[in-house]
């Protein structure tokens, strides 16, 4: 394998997946997806739909049955309501330390696998104050990984600067933007499409589908 992708089953990931694919091929690509007692773990359905569908070369679910005992949010406590205090710098739904979990795990992994590129789909352009969804993160992160198994790790988070709806311009560049509208899944609260509307996922989502679809009518 070449690269291996985290893959939620969500939009930045099926189209980090994408992009991988376009690069290596599909057989040189391998994708992880975790289980950690999120409320909305239909998304792993999705994630195995993405992979089904490139047809890459390697697939694996791996479980984080451990992580409600040592942390509490609304993204894995469903008696939570999911909510943003006002002058919070984070909404209740972060779950901390998740994405240096998934690297590390996707890390090992992919050292198994011969692979060097890790792809994931975080953004600090408007990464809903979730502190490991920025560039110095990804940095360190990357550091630490290759001091910790000697291995020339790079992380690609090529959404690191891209907002949602330069996500969506790509996905229709790709062709694939039906794919990422209608075969993904990023509401928090496991409705597919469009989702709940409310939950802060579906927001960033569904305002960077608006301000696509409003440029692109602007420009015919």
């Amino acid at each position: 394998m070449d690269a291996v992708v985290v893959l939620s089953g969500g939009q930045d990931s099926a189209l980090c997946l994408a992009l991988a694919c376009r690069k290596y091929g599909a057989n040189r690509v391998a994708a992880i997806t975790f289980e950690y007692g999120q409320r909305h773990a239909v998304e792993t359905k999705y994630a195995r739909g993405l992979a089904q569908h490139f047809g890459i070369g390697e697939y694996k679910v791996v479980k984080l049955p451990f992580y409600a005992e040592i942390t509490d949010n609304a993204l894995m406590n469903t008696e939570k309501a999911i909510t943003r205090s006002r002058g919070a710098s984070a909404p209740n739904t972060l779950v901390d330390g998740r994405n240096a979990f998934f690297l590390l795990t996707a890390g090992v992994w992919a050292k198994a696998l011969g692979a060097t590129k890790i792809y994931i789909g975080v953004s600090q352009a408007d990464y809903s104050g979730y502190p490991d969804c920025r560039a110095p993160f990804v940095h360190a992160q990357q550091q630490m990984m290759r001091l910790a198994m000697e291995w020339p790790f790079e992380i690609i988070a090529p959404f690191m600067n891209m907002g949602k709806a330069e996500e969506w311009a790509l996905a229709d560049k790709l062709g694939i933007f039906d794919l990422i509208a209608e075969k993904t899944l990023t509401c928090y609260r496991g409705i597919p499409g469009r989702g709940c509307g409310r939950c802060p996922a579906c927001r960033l989502r569904n305002e960077g589908l608006r301000q696509f679809l409003s440029r692109r009518a602007g420009q015919q």
